[in-house]
């Protein structure tokens, strides 16, 4: 008959282990050894502080020189409300066109293999990094009363899209889409093929499981997409103002009478800003679930 003291190694380590002995030990250890280590170390500290202050610096001193006593009478000015009128409905058409034409597009890069796929996904993300002014004067020469497509539209339908409200639609839509394309084309990727074949294999027609299937599987992403989209939109300036002017109450969007107030009218220019702050902010509130969340 054995004793206590001479027990074999397993199980004096299935007693230890049932016990919280060493194992625990060794874990509790190794959790003080994470957050002995987890501070960042000074030399990237300092300037990820710098960088944190050069970005939240110039938001706080928006907010600092608000002409908070007189913001309703600027935010109420006709000037103003028919800037925020035509910005809040030029954003808005220009995402449903973004959502016509975009997810359509963003499924074609997703699911369809066709030669030159990758050229095509370059061409639909060069907005994203060209300038947008290059974007404007590159919808002038394409839509333009001389342009390259807009001289058959004009001879053809009558339809002249330079400095009028259906060019801002045109440019903010130019300028948006891409974000809404890669959101879809991304959530389209995660989504399992498998269930749009299988509505396919009993019947259903392409389109039919698109509509009926793969649509609200991946109808999270397309609205994330959308929502970046009209942010977007709604903060268009520089394709605006060269492809539609600035011309007010017919192309003169937020950002362009902001530019306008910069130069005569500071307060208003600070009122329209704080607008368009508090907008952002809305729509990273709005996908702090989707992409700001701590893993």
């Amino acid at each position: 008959m054995t004793s206590p003291s001479s027990s074999s190694p397993a199980e004096a380590g299935a007693a230890d282990t049932l016990d919280g002995g060493p194992r625990r030990r060794r874990v509790r250890g190794h959790g003080r050894l994470r957050r002995r280590h987890g501070g960042a170390p000074l030399p990237l500290l300092v300037p990820a502080l710098l960088g944190l202050a050069f970005l939240v610096l110039p938001l706080v001193a928006l907010l600092v020189r608000a002409p908070w006593r007189s913001m309703p009478d600027l935010l109420t000015s006709t000037e103003v409300w028919q800037a925020l009128q035509l910005s809040l409905l030029c954003a808005t058409a220009a995402t449903v066109v973004s959502l016509v034409i975009g997810v359509p597009l963003a499924w074609l890069l997703a699911r369809a293999d066709f030669p030159g796929r990758g050229l095509v996904r370059a061409l639909v993300t060069l907005p994203l990094v060209l300038p947008p002014v290059v974007g404007g004067v590159a919808l002038l020469m394409a839509l333009g009363r001389n342009g390259v497509v807009g001289r058959w539209l004009d001879a053809w339908f009558g339809v002249t899209l330079p400095f009028t409200t259906a060019g801002v639609v045109v440019a903010e839509a130019f300028v948006a889409m891409p974000f809404l394309v890669i959101s879809v084309e991304g959530t389209l990727r995660a989504a399992d093929p498998r269930y749009e074949e299988a509505a396919t294999t009993l019947g259903a027609s392409r389109f039919t499981a698109f509509r009926r299937v793969t649509l609200p599987l991946i109808a999270p992403g397309v609205a994330a997409g959308a929502v970046l989209a009209w942010a977007r939109a709604l903060g268009e300036f520089g394709a605006t103002i060269t492809f539609a002017g600035n011309f007010p109450g017919r192309t003169q969007t937020m950002p362009l009478a902001v530019y306008l107030a910069l130069q005569n009218d500071p307060e208003a220019a600070i009122a329209l800003s704080l607008v368009l702050l508090a907008v952002s902010i809305a729509v990273l509130a709005g996908l702090r679930d989707r992409w700001m969340t701590a893993s």
